[in-house]
């Protein structure tokens, strides 16, 4: 009798253990990733986490460079349920022209995004967002240009089994003393693969003002949830106009700190 008892003790000591991290696995908080694609997903991030979105980006024949690799990185913190603060930065490139090889440094901007209507299933979540650039780096853009100021509508919603985001960007191009409106649109969509990979397509496009052209791009991009908030990606770029870049080609990782920064 005394082993019996034993043993069920040791069973419900199992049982608890186990039911205490199904717990806490599934209150862990989820990471929520705008990188790879242009397109930027209009749900936010779990309110008071903060999220950073890292990467690298190897880029060939372009308009402005022969070539470039930088990294970047993208910071997020939801203060509520409706409203995000961003910052983007580029603090290192290293870059080849015909005539020369040099490390700069990208623009920084700050920036913030509201959620204008929480949508569900095919219903779509709607957004808009404010970008600022507050630091002119060195480094040469890529074939879409640096805006001094960008406002974004944004739309993600799911759809038998595919998720997408959309963007609607005005964005306020610079050259000496003129400026002009530039427009973009750019769509993504993504599938499930598993319980761990996710599969995105992209098309992007936007208005090249001083050339009159036009940026075109096709994008191709595999993510793996390693963790709820540790994701990774990697993924190609395909420029589809003369005035586009040729290649992309980028890798990095979006990690939401697992801890609340206030109650």
């Amino acid at each position: 009798m005394r082993y019996r008892v034993q043993s069920r003790s040791a069973a419900f000591v199992l049982f608890s253990a186990s039911l205490l991290e199904c717990q806490q696995s599934a209150s862990e908080p989820e990471a929520n990733p705008a990188r790879p694609t242009v397109s930027t997903p209009a749900t936010l991030t779990p309110v008071t986490y903060l999220q950073f979105e890292t990467g690298s980006l190897t880029a060939r024949h372009s308009p402005e460079f022969a070539s470039q690799t930088s990294f970047n990185e993208v910071i997020k913190l939801t203060v509520h349920k409706r409203v995000q603060f961003l910052a983007s930065l580029q603090p290192l490139a290293h870059y080849r022209t015909e005539n020369l090889r040099a490390n700069g440094t990208g623009e920084v901007f700050l920036g913030a995004q509201a959620m204008l209507h929480a949508g569900e299933g095919a219903h779509p979540t709607i957004a808009v967002s404010y970008f600022r650039r507050v630091y002119n780096g060195s480094a040469p853009d890529l074939d879409f240009g640096s805006p001094g100021n960008s406002f974004i509508l944004l739309a993600s919603a799911d759809v038998r089994g595919f998720h997408y985001d959309a963007n609607a960007l005005f964005n306020e191009m610079s050259e000496t003393d003129a400026h002009r409106l530039q427009l973009g649109q750019t769509l993504s969509v993504s599938h499930s693969i598993g319980n761990r990979f996710n599969l995105s397509g992209e098309i992007w496009h936007f208005t090249q003002p001083f050339v009159r052209g036009r940026a075109v791009g096709n994008l191709w991009a595999l993510a793996y949830r390693a963790r709820k908030n540790l994701v990774l990606d990697a993924g190609f770029n395909r420029g589809l106009t003369a005035t586009s870049t040729r290649w992309e080609v980028f890798a990095g990782f979006t990690y939401l700190l697992p801890h609340r920064l206030w109650r």
